[in-house]
């Protein structure tokens, strides 16, 4: 029996199982049977017979165990027949799908092939009901239905739209979709045949027009060729594309916005008649007006921008000319001279960026005028009186100079460029217009034709490098920039040297930047020889020696290490011709080499020059100083090189300038390279007068950092701060003066100096830090010792001569921060804030019961000890903050230190404190913000809520202070509130970003606060006159005009303060009449501000609830209720807008 005959004897239900091995053996590579090859040897007759039995044997098993039952047959694990066996049935299945695809690659013309329609029939019925997992069978069926389509046989758009439906399906949810994309564009033909006004198509549009959602679809030419295709489906169906895509540009990339851009363009193209016109009208026209009609600060405006532009840059062909003058002309012209100065600057960049707008089948006559008329009306723009449109006309007027340079009449070229130049450049009413006259100039110079008509009208520029807005120095020198690049003109016989250097000396970082830029190959030619470096050098420093400092100091970025090196070395060969000592053979010989480079200088006699050039080197080593680093044996030799002449140096360049720079060159060098210098200088360190200013320790103290030797700087620190405090043996009297033995050497103040000095720089704390626990733990306990002099101060009756209360405050707060700089390094424990908790217990024990008067102290002495007591309480609390602030208190700190807070307002003059603990209060609440979220996520809320808690009950403490302060002492009381402002706004702007029940009192609070003091002024009120409704914060009563400003200065506080005026109103917790017009007035004063209307309106609206109430009852009452009410009456009306 031949292959044909058993393979066609073995499709029926009887030999099914020879039929499923047959296909195993065409699956299997390594077998020679291939179903293709025996149906294509089969003749006719015989294929039909095989579509029958197949389309019988197909029928039969899906009887058996049709698709919807295969899941559920696999998940019941009991005794089935074989034949009934889900993963039977679905190779079965699986097999005459695959003998199907084979059957339509062997169709022939005039074939009959009802019997394969049949089992397309039954296999697309499979389709439609085959589980998710099925994932393979999926596919060949699929596959089948594909190219019974391509085929185009009978019924094709059935199975065509099932393939193309399943095709777009899954390029939405494979992550890598390229071949499904390709497929779907394979059958964008499908579309063709059916109809888009039908329900049943409703499906598919909705996946089309998600087609436009997906970046992928986007990017893929496949996908663009089908998205371009879908806007000639039908003509209904670009408007619904145009919507999608506008719904979605927000969310687009500039990259994918360039591919839409492509895709409406393409579509343009190929469209005609009703498409077309439906395209221009309905997409291209429609972003024309988005264009011109958007703000500028609208999330699209860019998008549509760009889109728009890129039709601009196709105006090659007469096609788009023709097209971009009929959509422009009903909407641009008459935007031009809109009301709106920002739709007149939007509509002139498009008008200036699609310049000439004209239709190419006019004849050349018509072109030529309709080209003046908009010459014209740039000129005219360019005069507008606002400085934005001014701004845009000159970006435009630009891009026409250097696109139409050579078309456009010399006159109208010079005319423009003069009043660029002349006038522009020196427009007073607009920063703005004169930068953008200096950056888009540089768009002209790109246009070599430009050059010889801007040499002469530029040096008319020059005094722009002196601009009182630095963003015009800086486009004004990227201009001289351009100049230099495109060799243009000679950027100095624009702007010459000295207004250049003048501006270096003196400018910010990014004008400087841009200088040395210009100027690097002038002073720096590296090029030329190292003693023309030298020569520039000091002419450079002759001529500004401040601009030569700032030029060294970014001449790294333009050039090599190796040659910052180089100059270095070649400075101080110049250097070693002022030293009058003896120098070895060497030297002399390498003098001699170099003598021409100091000859034109006498440099010996002008020592000015000498400082500058030291400064120099020091500029330049310190920029190089990391590429040293890695250089090894370059260190080295500059070491040497410089190490052997520095103490030369010392002796001979006694200037204080000299001085500084040379202690800064031994700051470079290892010790053993300077070893005279610094042996000794811990020696000048310790032999200071207490009292220098910074500048004369602030270099020894680099040195010795650098050096690796700061720990013999904290070991002076720690003696002198030890030495000076009172001997434990020392008895001391409250009643008589106090007299500490001091010894001469000990300088604790100059300590505190050196310790302030070491900790405000980055490079010198890092080395301090570094040393270890060791050294820091013992100057951590020497500091808080100083807490016994504080006390004793604060204990004494008479003047303690030594040590002196500033220097103990100041080893005070020296303790709190390097506690805190130390559990920064030592994360996993908390040593250092228990120490803190220590202070805070000291701070409350012992300096708190100061803040009272004492009745064993006179007045004088009370005075002082409350004053001392309260900087020692600020103090502390101010570092507490920082701790806080840098996120290093954990929930045991906060909880201390809030009970301190507590404490503090309990005392007799806490309410001295009150600034400092607002900000606090407003760290400790910061520091859930972020945290909150996701405590209460996972249900750990409970210790947030009492922390918040206390936050919000201080808060009402201090309120009540303010309030107390304000009644008894009037002036000292508003003083107070005033300092409290800054940490209250800070505070409010906190807690109401934090939505926690516990923070939501703090605006109970500060509305009760208001009303009470409100109430209690109406109700003082004997004349119905005195009834006036305040206009601003200035007529509330005293603690109100402080609170309400800090209220209004944010928008969402203001929000969160009306919020709760509702909430308060709603819960009828404000009920008499006089409460009414206290809320009234409040909500009127915040009318007059303008913010938050919609909570304003709310607010008001729970008050006119509750008014009415009072209608009746103030009929027969005294004469001030009855205008209290009306008052009440047309206030409200007046916030509602009755």
């Amino acid at each position: 029996m031949s292959k044909r005959e058993a393979f066609l004897s073995a499709a029926c239900k009887e030999n099914v199982e020879d039929f499923l091995r047959f296909i195993q053996l065409h699956k299997d590579k390594a077998e020679p049977f291939d179903v293709e090859e025996v149906v294509q040897e089969m003749p006719r007759d015989q294929r039909e017979a095989l579509w029958g039995k197949l389309a019988s044997l197909l029928q039969d098993v899906l009887l058996e165990l049709p698709p919807d039952r295969w899941e559920q047959g696999e998940e019941e694990d009991m005794e089935v027949d074989s034949n009934a066996d889900p993963k039977h049935v679905m190779a079965v299945v699986d097999g005459v799908t695959l003998v199907a695809i084979v059957s339509l690659k062997v169709l022939q013309d005039g074939d009959t092939y009802k019997a394969l329609m049949e089992i397309a029939h039954q296999l697309h019925d499979v389709l439609a009901s085959l589980p998710v997992s099925e994932a393979p069978l999926h596919l060949h069926i699929h596959t089948f239905c594909e190219a019974w389509w391509k085929k185009g046989l009978q019924e094709r758009e059935k199975f065509g739209r099932s393939a193309f439906l399943i095709s777009l399906q899954k390029s939405f949810i494979l992550k890598k979709p390229g071949v499904e994309i390709q497929r779907v564009w394979g059958l964008h033909d499908v579309l063709l045949s059916l109809d888009y006004t039908s329900e049943d198509n409703k499906q598919i549009i909705d996946l089309l027009l998600q087609c436009f959602h997906r970046p992928i679809y986007i990017r893929n030419e496949d996908g663009k060729r089908f998205l371009v295709f879908l806007f000639s489906w039908n003509v209904n169906f670009i408007w619904l594309i145009h919507g999608t895509i506008k719904n979605q540009l927000e969310f687009f990339s500039k990259t994918v916005i360039s591919n839409i851009t492509e895709i409406y363009f393409r579509a343009w193209k190929k469209a005609s008649g009703d498409f077309l016109e439906m395209i221009e009208s309905s997409c291209i026209q429609d972003f024309m007006q988005n264009a011109i009609l958007l703000p500028r600060t609208s999330p699209v405006h860019a998008k549509v921008r760009q889109i728009v532009s890129y039709f601009h840059t196709r105006k090659r062909c007469n096609r788009v000319d023709k097209m971009l003058y009929i959509l422009y002309k009903p909407i641009l012209w008459k935007t031009l001279s809109a009301p709106n100065f920002e739709v007149r600057a939007n509509a002139t960049l498009l008008f200036t960026e699609a310049f000439p707008i004209h239709d190419p089948d006019q004849n050349n006559q018509n072109i030529d005028e309709t080209i003046q008329k908009q010459l014209d009306t740039a000129m005219d723009l360019l005069d507008d009186p606002h400085p934005t449109v001014r701004s845009s006309a000159t970006l435009g007027v630009c891009k026409i100079l250097a696109k139409c340079w050579e078309l456009l009449p010399p006159t109208i070229i010079t005319d423009f460029l003069k009043k660029l130049v002349m006038e522009l450049a020196a427009d007073t009413s607009s920063p703005d217009v004169r930068c953008s006259v200096f950056k888009c100039l540089t768009i002209v110079l790109d246009n070599a034709l430009s050059h010889p008509l801007l040499e002469k009208l530029l040096p008319t520029l020059k005094y722009s490098v002196h601009d009182n807005s630095e963003k015009v120095r800086i486009a004004f020198l990227d201009m001289l920039i351009k100049v230099k690049a495109v060799r243009a003109a000679k950027f100095w016989d624009i702007c010459n040297m000295d207004h250049l250097l003048a501006r270096l000396a003196i400018d910010s970082q990014s004008v400087s930047k841009r200088i040395v830029d210009l100027l690097f190959k002038s002073f720096l030619p590296v090029n030329e020889s190292e003693r023309e470096w030298c020569c520039r050098c000091i002419t450079l420093i002759q001529m500004n020696p401040m601009a030569a400092r700032k030029f060294y100091q970014f001449a790294y970025k333009h050039t090599a290490p190796t040659n910052i090196i180089k100059l270095m070395l070649a400075i101080r060969r110049v250097l070693n011709t002022c030293i009058q000592s003896d120098c070895d053979q060497s030297e002399l010989n390498e003098s001699n080499k170099e003598n021409s480079i100091a000859e034109p200088f006498l440099l010996g006699k002008d020592m000015a020059i000498v400082s500058s050039l030291l400064e120099v080197v020091v500029i330049l080593w310190r920029s190089a100083e990391k590429a040293l680093k890695h250089n090894e044996e370059a260190q080295k030799y500059t070491c040497a090189k410089f190490g052997y002449v520095l103490p030369k140096y010392f002796s001979k360049f006694e200037d204080e300038r000299c001085t500084v720079a040379v202690i800064q060159m031994a700051s470079f060098m290892p010790p053993s390279a300077v070893p005279t210098f610094s042996c000794g200088v811990l020696s000048r360190l310790r032999k200071m007068d207490s009292g220098v200013v910074p500048t004369q320790y602030s270099q020894l103290l680099d040195c010795m950092c650098s050096w690796g030797q700061a720990a013999n700087i904290l070991e002076l620190i720690t003696d002198w701060l030890t030495e000076a405090l009172p001997k434990q043996g020392d008895k001391t009297n409250t009643n008589r003066k106090v007299r500490i033995q001091e010894t001469v050497e000990a300088k604790p103040d100059l300590a505190l100096a050196y310790l302030e000095y070491l900790f405000s720089r980055t490079s010198s704390r890092e080395k301090v830090l570094a040393l270890g626990p060791g050294p820091l733990k013992q100057l951590h306990t020497v500091l808080g010792n100083w807490k016994s002099v504080l006390y004793a101060h604060l204990n004494s009756n008479t003047e303690v001569p030594s040590p002196s209360v500033e220097v103990a405050l100041k080893a005070f707060m020296y303790h709190s921060r390097l506690g805190a700089h130390l559990q920064h390094n030592s994360p996993e424990g908390r040593d250092y804030l228990l120490s803190m908790e220590h202070v805070a217990a000291w701070v409350a024990e012992k300096v708190l019961p100061f803040l009272a008067k004492r009745a064993d102290r006179d007045t004088e002495d009370s005075e002082k000890s409350k004053l001392l007591a309260t900087q020692i309480t600020e103090t502390f609390l101010t570092v507490c903050r920082d701790i806080l602030l840098v996120g290093l208190g954990d929930e045991t700190f906060k909880g201390q230190i809030l009970h301190l807070c507590s404490v503090i307002l309990l005392s007799e003059a806490g309410y001295m404190c009150i600034p400092t603990l607002l900000l606090i209060l407003k760290e400790v609440a910061d520091s859930y913000t972020s945290e909150y979220n996701k405590e209460a996520q996972e249900g750990q809320e409970d210790a947030t809520v009492v922390i918040l808690g206390v936050v919000a009950n201080i808060f009402q403490k201090i309120i009540e202070l303010l309030a107390r302060r304000l009644r008894k002492e009037p002036e000292e009381g508003k003083l107070l509130c005033q300092s409290a402002v800054p940490g209250l706004t800070d505070f409010l702007q906190v807690a109401q970003s934090l939505e926690v029940a516990p923070l939501s009192g703090i605006f109970s609070t500060l509305f009760a606060i208001i009303i009470v003091e409100k109430r209690h002024v109406l109700q003082k009120i004997t004349h119905p006159e005195e009834v006036i409704t305040p206009e601003s914060v200035e007529d509330m009563p005293p603690l109100s005009s402080i609170l309400l400003p800090v209220i209004l200065k944010s928008p969402s506080v203001t929000r969160a303060f009306l919020t709760e005026v509702s909430s308060s109103l709603d819960s009828e917790a404000i009920g008499s009449l006089t409460e009414l017009a206290a809320v009234l007035h409040v909500l009127a004063v915040i009318r007059h501000t303008g913010q938050s209307k919609a909570g304003l309106k709310s607010a008001a609206i729970s008050v006119q609830q509750q008014l009415h109430k009072h209608a009746v009852t103030t009929v027969d009452s005294r004469d001030i209720q009855r205008v209290v009410y009306e008052s009440s009456v047309k206030t409200l009306n007046t916030i509602l807008d009755l």
